[in-house]
């Protein structure tokens, strides 16, 4: 059990800056829409409103911030200066596109395709932390175990909250 416990605190703490990023536009978004409400060649929005500067930038600072904050506490990433950043901007762009995913399939801004709304930004992170060779198989999988029913229940207490309009 204690092993199991470690494996869930070490992927909580790497993935850390890519969930900061991910959430941070919930509070932050707003304003001008990211694809500028222009559509696909399909004539559907690229991206839709709910994807906008202002929250994709907060979520890339907040994200970094968090990655620096990790690396003046944790000293396997104290020689990595752009740990959440990396992080923090692969989470966004697999956010995007799960969001241009769910928009060629007819899926509204707020709209629910599940798996795909509760991994896209941890996939995207992971992907673009390659570089940092500190991945391994184990890590993976836990964060991708442990993100689904993380993110089900943040987005939920975000709900009651009154911080978005839907409970996913």
């Amino acid at each position: 059990m204690n092993m199991l416990m470690e494996l869930v605190s070490e992927a909580i703490k790497f993935i850390f800056p890519a969930y900061c990023a991910n959430a941070i536009p919930v509070l932050a978004g707003g304003g001008l829409p990211l694809d500028l409400r222009r559509k696909f060649f399909d004539g559907k929005p690229i991206f839709g409103k709910n994807k906008t500067f202002r929250g994709f930038f907060s979520g890339l600072i907040i994200g970094t911030i968090a990655g620096f904050a990790e690396a003046a506490v944790f000293e396997e990433y104290q020689n990595i200066g752009y740990f959440g950043f990396l992080l923090s901007l692969g989470a966004l762009l697999g956010d995007l596109a799960g969001s241009f995913l769910k928009r060629r399939l007819g899926i509204p801004p707020g709209g629910v395709l599940p798996i795909v709304d509760q991994v896209d930004f941890v996939v995207g992170a992971l992907i673009f932390s390659i570089p940092l060779n500190i991945l391994n198989l184990e890590l993976i999988l836990v964060v991708l175990i442990i993100t689904p029913p993380l993110h089900m229940a943040t987005n939920f207490a975000a709900y009651k909250l009154g911080l978005k309009n839907s409970p996913w």
